[in-house]
Order: structure tokens, then C-alpha cells, then sequence
């Protein structure tokens, strides 16, 4: 072989290996920064959700703006969910306003499922249709729910729904069943492909960047580094639940 092939055959190697390179690793903004994407998680159907991820969110109520709902429509939207706001209806997301009886501080922040460590839904299902998959996120299997409602009176957060009415024109990737409990499931169906929750995208759309997320496990991740660089608190962290959802600012 000649010098002028050899050499042509190991430019052509090199510009391969950094094609699979910036797929795994991430897209190089500067030296020693990296912007890791969420494709770089995308599962197979085949496959089974690993305990080496640990999905999570950290919200920063500084940065939630007053008034706004573009996490709970986009919620609704992405799910089916009617948008009504009743006892009788679905809430994955709900707005909350509270305040700090000590120093006055105000606040705004979005409740939603916590995906605990230990969730205590999961703890008092009968039938074992609440259930937390291996990389963190909690789940209602609505084929086996038999609607005792336990898991609602069990989850300190109310971050639970039972579905009253019948239901149409439902979104196939996003299975719900009348006489069914129900929750945030950190947009499971979208996660599973590599890509962000609906809540997520459309609070860094609308350019409050206010909610983060991804792989807490993961050193290199955003969302872990934030963690580990920024206080962050728990909701009821007395209860000792280990949540997956975390806030700044309260």
C-alpha cells in the first residue's frame, strides 16, 4: 500500500472515530466544557431501565416566573390531560404558592410526583401497580390499579390523581384508564427516546431556563454538577424520602 493511501485510510479513520466520539461524549463548546445531550440516554425498547441512571429534576424558584404556566400546559398537552383544575380532574403539575412564615420570602414552584427513592405509594399498593423502575422514575401500571386509592392518601406531596370520567381520544404512547390512579411520570415516553421532559422544554422555551433535568448518578451531567455546586433542598426532606426533585431558593 502506498504512503499517499495509508495516510488517506487514517484521516478517514480518525474523522470516524470523532463522529462516534461526539455522539457519546458530547459537543465541545471549550476547552474542558462539554454540553452533554439528553440522546446520548435514548434506550431501545428491548432494553430494561438501568439502575445506573437516576433520573432527576432541580427547579429553581427564583426563576419561576409569577403567573406563569407554561410547565402545566405543556404538561397537559404532552399527556392528554384536560387542563381543568377541579377535585374530580387530572393535575400532573400544579402550581403552588407559599411562604416562609419566618422571613416572609414568597415563592412560586411547580409540585409534581417527587420520584422518591422511597416512595410510600409504592409501600401501600396492594397490587404492586405503583412501582419505581430501576433508574428512579415511579410509575402506575394502570392494567393492574384497582383504584383503592391508597397511594393517594400515602403521597405527602398530593401529587396524585384518580381518573373519575371516561376517557377519549387518548395519546397511545401515553396510556391513562378511567377508575385508574395516575401522576407525573417525567414524560417516561420521552425520556425513553433521549429527549426532555414536556415541563422542561417549554420553561427553557419560553427562556425562564428555571427547570433542569437529567442523570443525577452521572458526575458529567448538568443537573449533578448544579447539585453538588448549589444548595438544594427536598420537600418534607424530614420524611426522608430521598426525592428526585429537588429545589433552589425556598
Amino acid at each position: 500500500m502506498s504512503e499517499q493511501n495509508s495516510n488517506h485510510d487514517a484521516e478517514m479513520d480518525r474523522r470516524d472515530f470523532l463522529k462516534v466520539g461526539a455522539g457519546v461524549a458530547g459537543v465541545t463548546l471549550a476547552p474542558g466544557v462539554l454540553l452533554y445531550g439528553m440522546n446520548a440516554y435514548a434506550r431501545p425498547a428491548d432494553e430494561p431501565a438501568s439502575s445506573k441512571v437516576r433520573w432527576g429534576m432541580l427547579i429553581d424558584t427564583t426563576k419561576c416566573a409569577d403567573g406563569c404556566n407554561d410547565c402545566v400546559t405543556a404538561c397537559d398537552t404532552e399527556n392528554g390531560l384536560s387542563g381543568k383544575t377541579g377535585p374530580q380532574d387530572s393535575q400532573w403539575i400544579r402550581k403552588l404558592h407559599i411562604k416562609n412564615l419566618e422571613t416572609g420570602v414568597e415563592h412560586d414552584l411547580p409540585m409534581m410526583c417527587q420520584h422518591c427513592e422511597n416512595p410510600p405509594c409504592v409501600d401501600v399498593c396492594p397490587t404492586g401497580a405503583s412501582m419505581k423502575r430501576a433508574d428512579g422514575i415511579v410509575l402506575v401500571d394502570r392494567h393492574i390499579c384497582i383504584g383503592c386509592r391508597y397511594c393517594m392518601m400515602a403521597c405527602p406531596y398530593k401529587a396524585r390523581s384518580f381518573v373519575h370520567e371516561p376517557l377519549h381520544d387518548q395519546k397511545p404512547d401515553v396510556p391513562r384508564g378511567q377508575g385508574c390512579v395516575e401522576s407525573c411520570t417525567f414524560c417516561v415516553q420521552r425520556v425513553d427516546k433521549g429527549e426532555t421532559p414536556a415541563c422542561v422544554e417549554a420553561c427553557d422555551s419560553a427562556n425562564h431556563n428555571a427547570m433542569l433535568f437529567g442523570d443525577l448518578k452521572d458526575p458529567n451531567s448538568d443537573i449533578a454538577k448544579a447539585v453538588k455546586t448549589y444548595d438544594s433542598t427536598e420537600v418534607r426532606a424530614d420524611l426522608r424520602l430521598n426525592t428526585g426533585v429537588r429545589y433552589q431558593g425556598i
